[in-house]
């Protein structure tokens, strides 16, 4: 179950770094006279967050509770469960927005405009569909490991196995470099770039099939976690 939690925080990981990279080519503005940075795009599903948390904890979880009779209206693991296979359909819709954001480049004939300075014709903004997807998936699956590796530690491991959850988040991150080096390699040779994302040019690169592979790694692992979770 732990195992499991690695491969969300990985595809966290890939979206928070190349939303950036697809977020430079939009169009960033807000209002005439000011700007997103792309770099703050991480803050999209924060703001999501504020607004679903309070909205599941008061109506989801009482609405729940009525069928089920559990306090927390699911068990720890369903939570987990449900927040696995929304991550898996976060990075499919990224992949379908990659490929719009691609279409438009080349339909503008854009495929070499430089970042910032030259965007497209495409809002910043449509990056925020999969965040508000992962959003959800993060506020379920994150919260719901915390509670159910501090619920099932005995005594005296109670407060260092919340460290369970940030050793896999650690995990994540590491392993998503040395994904991304594994993908450029595998690819290298069917890709004039030199691999998926190889290179400085996003519009060039293979963002939508990667993406694509992530949703299906993803699904693989919520499927490992059906298998383990059920035997627990």
């Amino acid at each position: 179950i732990f195992c499991c939690s690695i491969i969300m925080t990985l595809c966290l990981a890939q979206l928070q770094t190349f939303s950036v990279q697809q977020g430079s080519t939009m169009d960033t503005r807000i209002t005439k006279h000011f700007n997103i940075p792309p770099a703050s795009l991480p803050i999209i599903p924060v703001g999501f967050l504020i607004i679903i948390v309070p909205f599941y904890d008061r109506i989801c979880v009482p609405f729940l509770r009525k069928f089920t009779g559990i306090p927390t209206g699911i068990t720890h693991l369903q939570r987990i469960g449900v927040g696995l296979i929304l991550s898996c359909i976060s990075m499919a819709i990224a992949a379908i927005i990659e490929v719009k954001r691609k279409g438009v480049a080349r339909d503008h004939n854009m495929l070499d405009a430089l970042p910032v300075k030259q965007p497209l014709p495409l809002s910043i903004f449509w990056l925020a569909f999969q965040y508000f997807i992962f959003g959800i998936a993060d506020m379920l699956t994150y919260v719901g490991f915390l509670e159910f590796f501090y619920s099932e530690a005995p005594k005296g491991l109670k407060s260092t196995s919340t460290c369970f959850l940030w050793c896999s988040m650690a995990l994540g991150y590491f392993l998503s470099s040395i994904l991304v080096k594994i993908v450029n390699s595998a690819t290298k040779n069917i890709t004039s770039s030199g691999g998926w994302l190889a290179g400085n040019n996003i519009n060039r690169n293979h963002l939508n099939l990667f993406y694509l592979f992530l949703s299906i790694l993803s699904l693989i692992n919520f499927f490992v976690y059906l298998f383990v979770s059920k035997r627990y």
